[in-house]
């Protein structure tokens, strides 16, 4: 992890799972970035309490107020960060806050299916479009050639399930809404690619593997227990271990990498 080396950095969905395990590791750095920013819907309520527990011992971690879906919050959000960052730009933005429902095509309906759609495609969306002032004022303000994470990226949080290459070998957990949403966030992260560059900001997938969290609660088939699918063993993919893996990847991405998908364990996932 010690290539990841960022000012600031900004993790939607960090109360909990793999948010709350990045927050973690990036304040247990040996070089930490300067600000650590933590979002969450209710950063008051109980399931902010660890966050809180975190910010009376880090005072580089700002939590912050924000519903990736709604418009107005994330506003909010954002003129909360650029009055903490005090003229300088933000660096890196994660988007990992998103929903998922053990649904088939048989049992999916159509708000399941566009609830699924807001959270984990049109809420990373707004979040880019909020925060790309301040990405951009980081990559202007880096003396870095090319692109990479530590100047200025937006880095999604996918799922191998939203490869549509892979469907018939990840198919035994059907989860429609889920894989549809993260295949369209998948072409989001292209499209945001694409949009960025001339900006200066790299944009990439990551899909951080079976984890232990609350959407890891299904064993995959014996068939998929192969290193060609590391992300989908739940059973032996704690959250601590994803994460180490996601911080690892991070700082070997570059220009010619912004607009891929990446597995924690440093592959390449066909779309």
């Amino acid at each position: 992890m010690a290539g990841l080396n960022v000012r600031s950095v900004l993790v939607t969905g960090s109360n909990r799972g793999i948010g709350l395990e990045l927050v973690k590791q990036l304040l247990g750095k040996s070089n930490p970035p300067q600000w650590v920013f933590a979002t969450c819907r209710d950063p008051e309520g109980a399931r902010g309490q660890e966050l809180r527990n975190l910010v009376s011992k880090h005072p580089n971690l700002v939590m912050v107020k924000l519903d990736a879906v709604n418009p107005a919050s994330i506003e909010e959000a954002t003129w909360r960060v650029e009055e903490q960052l005090d003229g300088s730009g933000l660096n890196l933005v994660i988007n990992n806050a998103g929903i998922f429902s053990d649904v088939s095509l048989a049992t999916v309906d159509s708000e399941e299916m566009l609830g699924a759609y807001k959270t984990n495609v049109v809420g990373p969306m707004l979040v880019g479009q909020a925060f790309l002032p301040l990405l951009k004022k980081a990559a202007q303000g880096s003396s870095q050639k090319g692109l990479s994470c530590s100047k200025a990226a937006i880095v999604n949080i996918s799922s191998v399930l939203g490869s549509i290459e892979r469907v018939p070998e990840t198919f035994f957990k059907p989860v429609i809404s889920y894989r549809c949403s993260k295949a369209a966030l998948n072409m989001l992260t292209r499209c945001q690619a694409l949009s960025y560059a001339e900006d200066g900001i790299l944009c990439a997938a990551v899909h951080p593997g079976w984890v232990q969290t609350d959407m890891g609660t299904q064993e995959p088939p014996v068939s998929l227990l192969t290193s060609e699918f590391p992300g989908l063993l739940q059973a032996d993919l704690p959250v601590d271990e994803s994460v180490r893996g996601i911080l690892t990847v991070l700082p070997t991405l570059s220009e010619k990498h912004s607009g891929s998908f990446w597995s924690w364990a440093g592959e390449t996932i066909p779309w």
